[in-house]
């Protein structure tokens, strides 16, 4: 039933392949925040994503629960695993948004919330990459947790200056409730890169 072996880096894979499409979502998200028009084509698109995302995570607990010694602790391979699944899923659920509330051309704080969160799911795929070594890749992956603990201060400042600018110059409320929806989610999936980040120093603390 079980899988005796000290070291498994298939874990460490299907992390990397997680991470990936969490960044493929962003890249859809910015070709639909850059051309509206492409809003109903990218959201099948997304959901095949979600779902090929939750393929992933499902083989991860498989061989969770199929594993008797694991490379890192159970707890961190499963918080790991459902955060990248997570990180999707919030990238579709707002697609699913800008789809129903019909937006339109994206607001310019939103386009740029989507820029940092490229920037970010890129830094967590290279982080992923590099855990199955952690004491050799200690520092350089901390390093990309600094940098998207950076990032995501500065997707708040974006955030907090749209919104603003949203409550100053929008005279259209329901414009205003559309975007303000929009802009929260899309800081929220910035923040979820951060949480993602912060397991990930957790596991490199414990381990490098």
């Amino acid at each position: 039933m079980f899988k005796f072996k000290h070291k498994d880096s298939e874990f460490f894979d299907l992390f990397v392949e997680s991470a990936q499409y969490f960044y493929k979502g962003a890249l859809l998200m910015d070709e639909v925040m850059l051309d509206y028009s492409k809003a109903a084509d990218k959201i099948k698109e997304v959901v095949e994503l979600e779902h090929e995302a939750d393929r992933i995570n499902d083989q991860i607990i498989d061989k969770l629960n199929m594993t008797f010694i694991t490379p890192i602790d159970r707890e961190d391979i499963y918080a790991l695993a459902n955060g990248l699944d997570d990180g999707v899923d919030y990238l579709q659920g707002t697609l699913q948004r800008i789809v129903m509330y019909r937006t339109g051309t994206a607001k310019s704080g939103a386009i740029k919330l989507t820029k940092i969160l490229i920037e970010c799911t890129q830094e967590i795929i290279k982080s992923f990459k590099m855990l199955k070594d952690i004491r050799k890749n200690q520092e350089a992956i901390l390093e990309c947790t600094h940098k998207i603990g950076h990032l995501e201060s500065e997707g708040d400042r974006v955030f907090r200056h749209e919104v603003a600018f949203l409550f100053d110059k929008e005279k259209d409320p329901i414009e205003l409730i559309k975007w303000k929806d929009i802009l929260e989610k899309l800081e929220d999936t910035v923040d979820h890169c951060e949480k993602l980040s912060d397991m990930l120093r957790g596991v490199v603390m414990k381990y490098a």
